[in-house]
């Protein structure tokens, strides 16, 4: 089955550490076998066309080949195009968060992994907010991302097998794996 996809790369060309450029990295995605490759400025997102594999078999594979070819270990979480319209569609905190720098959708490395959270978002985290969806969490952090206890909690939970994305760039990488072709 051919489908579009979204590969997320944790902690990748955030600070100094794990630098990858995004011709790099499309040309990487490329010569594993997949199509259409594009990336979104210099975020370490990567949309691209698979055919024969699991998203899960995705994920491993760019893992696998960020290391052996550019010497750079993160965490990469594959999201189907479908999938990632249907987080987007079902995001119960758009009503009560107006700034989508600061509203997050932590996409987990194992969607079942959203069980782990159930604890931190029966909480309160006022001003904050938590709600969980299919293989992801949404957050409203008001004061700022870096400042979020409740950012802080959920990866103090799920470790390096979650990564977050404002909603900003994911309307962009929803937009973005909606359209045909790419570079």
């Amino acid at each position: 089955m051919v489908e579009r996809r979204v590969a997320l790369l944790r902690g990748v060309n955030v600070g100094r550490a794990n630098r990858v450029a995004m011709a790099d990295l499309r040309s990487l995605v490329k010569d594993l076998g997949y199509t259409d490759a594009r990336t979104l400025l210099n975020s370490g997102n990567v949309i691209f066309t698979a055919a024969d594999d699991a998203a899960s078999e995705s994920a491993s594979r760019i893992e696998q080949a960020l290391a052996q070819r550019l010497g750079i270990s993160a965490r990469v979480t594959v999201v189907g195009a479908s999938a990632l319209a249907d987080i987007a569609e079902h995001n119960p905190l758009l009503s009560v968060a107006p700034d989508a720098s600061r509203l997050l959708v932590a996409f987990l490395a194992r969607p079942e992994d959203v069980s782990l959270l159930r604890d931190v978002a029966e909480q309160d985290w006022a001003p904050e907010a938590m709600a969980l969806g299919e293989g992801v969490a949404y957050l409203w952090c008001p004061d700022g991302v870096s400042n979020s206890r409740l950012g802080l909690a959920v990866s103090g939970v799920l470790g390096n097998a979650v990564t977050s994305r404002n909603w900003a760039t994911v309307c962009k990488l929803l937009a973005l794996s909606a359209e045909p072709g790419g570079s």
